[in-house]
């Protein structure tokens, strides 16, 4: 219990630039180190925390929190993401004003920034790496870069279709193949 309690604490804690950056890390604690998911598990938890409303780093930790310790794990869990971030928020507000015209906050934000840019890039990578592949996540893939690239609709709408055309792509091919083993 402990054990995941400060394994999200240190998440919550090291971790910059909001619930994208903190997946690489989520990932080595949870798949990696303790096990405590298999990588389809990952994936499937980052697809459901993207989809499902609130912050993907909150949404994560409960479900991993769950997947530990039940119902006990997600509180624990969802705790030890939100400590650090709350209380980093509450000092920072209080000398936000002093600094906000600082030249050299400015420049670290800039290079916190690109940091985060990486630490995205690197998780949707691995994640890559892992998912099937086929011509339909492909095209599910640019089209969801178009989508959200020009906004032209939103991306909880991108992911809805996506989700949808998975749902009936796999029924369809679940269908095609009973009765291929039929004949």
């Amino acid at each position: 219990m402990f054990l995941l309690f400060f394994t999200f604490f240190k998440i919550g804690l090291f971790t910059f630039g909001g619930g994208y950056s903190m997946i690489p890390l989520i990932h080595f604690y949870a798949v990696d180190k303790y096990h405590w998911l298999t990588e389809k598990e990952f994936i499937d938890i980052i697809a459901i925390a993207e989809s499902t409303p609130g912050p993907i780093a909150i949404n994560s930790a409960t479900y991993v929190g769950y997947k530990v310790l039940k119902i006990k794990g997600s509180a624990i869990a969802t705790l030890g993401v939100v400590i650090p971030s709350l209380v980093i928020i509450i000092i920072i507000s209080a000398f936000l004003m002093q600094f906000k015209n600082n030249v050299y906050v400015e420049y670290a934000f800039m290079g916190i920034r690109v940091g985060v840019a990486v630490l995205i890039m690197n998780a949707a990578i691995r994640i890559y790496k892992k998912v099937d592949k086929s011509i339909l996540s492909y095209i599910l893939v640019v089209f969801g870069l178009i989508m959200g690239f020009f906004n032209l609709i939103p991306i909880v709408y991108v992911i809805l279709i996506g989700g949808i055309i998975g749902i009936f792509y796999n029924v369809l091919i679940n269908k095609e193949n009973k009765v291929n083993e039929n004949d």
